[in-house]
């Protein structure tokens, strides 16, 4: 195989619409992220209190479970062009907020969380969306191609946005930040501006309610390959996601500062910056046709990294350097896995599924990738209590891999599920 097979899929940046919308994202991505920097910054330095700045997670979840339900409806009923240059309007009017009351110096913690909270509910119906127009961009074959093309950019921007944010806070502060988020967004809007209309095939003529909504689970209800590509997900990452272990980890079993520092930062680095090597490498997934295989396969190379990074813990005693360098190895590779199964079961949703309930199986999607990680922390948090870090990452990636094989044999279709591929 050519070393250009290997490399990422990039005939969508043939299609000028996706070309504008990609390019747009490099440069809003590393804005986006330094406000993921600046506000539980500026939070604890308002009040010097961790509790406050962990409201951002209430704050933060609440309006991505409401709206990224409510936004998947309103996306199969008005035009998705529309709902783009709405949600993104929204999104640039927040971040000047955030600027604005950093230039006034309100020190509000309060203004804070609201306008994030804010920012959330519009992310979250900008988001379904966004994936719900690819399929009218894209030809189906191409979806897994721009689905890794995308996480690829914004797992990039999730290492170099918080390693540039907290660079530059001390050298700028926060309002430069905000600025720049506030101004890198109109990329976005430009290349929406740019998209030709986009009206949903069978929508309905009443606007949606909470009736609509309902009826998007009902209909996933129906499809039992589209369902069960949410309940892997789910087993992914709430048995196999240990990120609220890591602090504790860097600190006692790997020998770093108690308040962070390199080990706590690699930790957290490491899974996405696997996830992009993966995007890079990610030419495969366009020959793809037993999809529904390929992702239990992915997904279980994740729960083998998980355990495989719980062994290096168990060990750092006696080894310490040598099992972290493996253990970062383990979830560079765990993170390889999950951008490839996640690019897939993108492609699953956008092509499998009606046009009509395309935005609201997003939306569902939005809210299990926002919502697993922050089960996964509560539960991961009270068994390293009872068992230990090293014991409750293994136990969680076995988890992962029983739950994959127990899939396998109880859901067939999942496993049978292909698409045709027409030739290159």
């Amino acid at each position: 195989m050519a070393l250009r097979d290997l490399l990422a899929d990039t005939r969508p940046l043939r299609n000028s619409h996706f070309r504008r919308l990609w390019s747009a994202q490099i440069i809003t991505v590393i804005g986006a992220q330094l406000t993921v920097v600046a506000v539980p910054a500026q939070i604890y330095a308002i009040t010097g209190s961790s509790a406050y700045v962990g409201l951002t997670g209430v704050f933060g979840l609440v309006p991505l479970i409401v709206f990224g339900l409510y936004g998947g409806a309103l996306a199969d009923h008005f035009d998705r062009r529309t709902m783009m240059m709405v949600t993104t309007l929204g999104l640039i009017f927040t971040s000047a907020l955030f600027w604005m009351q950093a230039a006034l110096g309100l020190e509000n913690v309060w203004l804070l969380l609201w306008l994030f909270a804010l920012q959330q509910a519009f992310f979250a119906v900008n988001q379904p969306t966004r994936s719900a127009i690819l399929p009218k961009l894209l030809p189906l074959n191409q979806l897994p191609a721009a689905n890794s093309l995308s996480m690829t950019v914004f797992q990039i921007g999730a290492i170099a946005g918080p390693l540039v944010g907290g660079a530059l806070i001390p050298l700028l502060g926060y309002t430069w930040l905000y600025l720049i988020d506030t101004i890198t967004l109109f990329a976005t809007l430009w290349a929406v501006v740019k998209l030709p209309r986009l009206p949903v095939q069978g929508a309905g003529s009443k606007a949606p309610g909470i009736r609509s909504v309902l009826d998007g689970f009902v209909y996933l209800k129906t499809q039992p390959v589209l369902m069960m590509s949410f309940v892997v997900d789910l087993i992914a990452m709430v048995f196999g996601m240990p990120r609220a272990l890591f602090p504790e980890i860097a600190h006692l079993d790997f020998g770093g500062p108690e308040e962070g520092g390199l080990i706590f930062a690699l930790l957290f680095a490491a899974i996405p910056l696997g996830s992009a090597i993966g995007g890079i490498f990610s030419g495969w997934l366009s020959r793809v046709e037993a999809q529904g295989k390929v992702v239990l396969w992915c997904i279980t190379v994740w729960g083998l990294g998980v355990i495989g990074f719980g062994l290096t813990v168990f060990a750092a005693d006696h080894f310490t350097t040598l099992m972290l360098v493996i253990g970062l190895v383990c979830l560079m590779v765990a993170g390889a896995a999950d951008v490839a199964s996640a690019a897939i079961r993108s492609a699953m949703l956008q092509s499998a599924a009606d046009d009509n309930v395309r935005g609201r199986l997003q939306g569902v999607f939005t809210v299990v990738v926002a919502g697993g990680p922050r089960i996964a922390d509560v539960l991961h948090g009270g068994a390293a209590a009872l068992v230990g870090t090293a014991a409750a990452t293994a136990g969680g990636g076995l988890l992962v891999v029983i739950g994959m094989g127990a899939v396998a044999l109880l859901v067939p279709a999942f496993v049978r599920y292909r698409v045709t591929l027409p030739a290159r």
